[in-house]
């Protein structure tokens, strides 16, 4: 029994080892060492503050993730796979701006390794998508994808996913297209709908039954607010989503928008 507390306090003691991020961007795949990213001619030291993750500030050796990039348009359509099956679809635009608000790609280095994210969790690393000035842009929490193993350029969602779409004959402004656009934004990384998506962190939220459908309107949009108000568990993994993130008139849009789907269920 102590050989092998010792042998386990050793293995704990023992520094991360290099990792490998992996770009899809179309041609061949790119391998990207963090040894090689942390020697990145454009890495620097940033400061991050109010970390998504992490919830203070905190100190990254970073890469620009335009400079990683190459041959992206801004019309392009790029996904962020984590470790855990989350899968952020963003688009391009954003990422290769150098400002106001800036993506960067954080580089954990095996030497330093950064706090883990709560008690028993790993960090964020080994890499992780960050912004400097995220409100400037109306960058969401979703588009923050921690443990990325790797980046992809792929058809928008709408292009790979036809049954997400709400009914053809809905006006483009309508507010249940808002709410599909939100949902790609805001929900996507985690869940499914009908079936549809490249995330395995979450339920699908319209098989078998829509939130829509077993949630009373006040404690659904509690729920999407603060799920820990409603339902209270170590593990649980969704965040809430304050007005600063969802104003009001955008959470009537994505609730419509699920809404909508729950009359267009898919096997």
């Amino acid at each position: 029994m102590r050989h092998c507390l010792v042998l386990l306090l050793s293995l704990l003691c023992l520094p991360l080892q290099a990792a490998q991020l992996t770009l899809e961007l179309g041609g061949a795949s790119r391998h990207w060492q963090s040894t090689e990213l942390l020697a990145h001619p454009k890495a620097q030291d940033i400061q991050v503050d109010n970390d998504v993750s992490y919830k203070k500030t905190m100190h990254y050796r970073a890469v620009p993730l335009a400079a990683l990039l190459a041959g992206v348009s801004p019309d392009d359509h790029l996904q962020a796979i984590a470790d855990d099956g989350f899968a952020a679809e963003m688009p391009a635009a954003p990422l290769l701006k150098d400002g106001p608000a800036r993506a960067w790609l954080a580089i954990e280095d095996p030497a330093k390794p950064w706090p883990p994210l709560g008690a028993g969790k790993h960090s964020a690393g080994p890499f992780y998508l960050v912004w400097t000035n995220p409100q400037a842009s109306g960058i969401s929490p979703e588009q923050w994808p921690f443990q990325v193993a790797s980046i992809r350029r792929l058809a928008p969602v709408a292009a790979r996913f036809p049954a997400l779409l709400p009914a053809a004959d809905l006006a483009k402004d309508d507010p249940i297209n808002l709410g599909f656009a939100l949902f790609q934004k805001n929900c996507l990384a985690c869940h499914r709908l009908n079936g549809a998506g490249d995330a395995q962190f979450g339920p699908d939220l319209n098989l078998p039954h829509n939130p829509t459908e077993y949630f009373q309107a006040a404690f659904l949009r509690r729920y999407i607010r603060d799920p820990q108000s409603l339902r209270q568990w170590p593990q649980a993994k969704m965040p809430g989503f304050s007005s600063a993130v969802l104003s009001e008139p955008q959470l009537d849009a994505l609730i419509a928008y699920l809404a909508h789907m729950a009359t267009r269920k898919q096997p």
